[in-house]
């Protein structure tokens, strides 16, 4: 009896997921268009620049900064960000993003730098600055704000004395 019972109970099952299954079922159509397809040309190189680059450099008690290349475009509005992920103070590790003029000479204006050390190692009498963020300490950042130089490879550097020689990377203007 029981059996008789099951049986026709799976009978119903069966038929009910059939119906189920066939009504569901949806035929795939192609669509066809005599529409001509719009193409688009690709990007241009000046369209995929942003007007905005924000760059983070970390600098550490190792006299290291975390980046030895930065790459942006010419006349491109450069946000940078020098992060000092140490723990030392300004007084013994004091750390500074200096960007420099093409052709400039690094211990000539390191040396110059090293007699200014009232004005953060930023040399006031010197016109080879493009940029340059504040002296800063362990745990201190400091963001600065200027537009890309012409197309080129510029030197950047950290001017607190005896640095630079480390302290230093590229600045790529594309």
């Amino acid at each position: 009896m029981y059996y008789s019972k099951f049986k026709s109970a799976l009978a119903i099952l069966t038929i009910s997921a059939t119906l189920f299954v066939s009504c569901n079922k949806t035929e795939e159509k192609e669509v066809v268009s005599n529409t001509p397809v719009e193409e688009t040309t690709p990007a241009t190189p000046d369209a995929a620049k942003q007007d905005t680059i924000k760059i983070t450099l970390n600098s550490t008690d190792k006299m290291q900064y975390d980046l030895s290349e930065i790459d942006v475009n010419e006349g491109q509005t450069v946000v940078l960000t020098l992060h000092h992920t140490g723990t030392m103070p300004i007084a013994s590790m004091g750390h500074n993003f200096v960007l420099l003029k093409q052709g400039t000479d690094l211990a000539k204006f390191e040396e110059k730098a090293s007699k200014a050390q009232k004005d953060g190692y930023i040399p006031t009498d010197t016109s080879d600055i493009i940029a340059h963020t504040k002296l800063i300490g362990g745990g201190e950042s400091d963001t600065i704000t200027f537009k890309a130089p012409p197309k080129g490879t510029y030197d950047y550097m950290c001017s607190f004395p005896g640095h630079y020689s480390v302290m230093k990377g590229k600045f790529n203007v594309k």
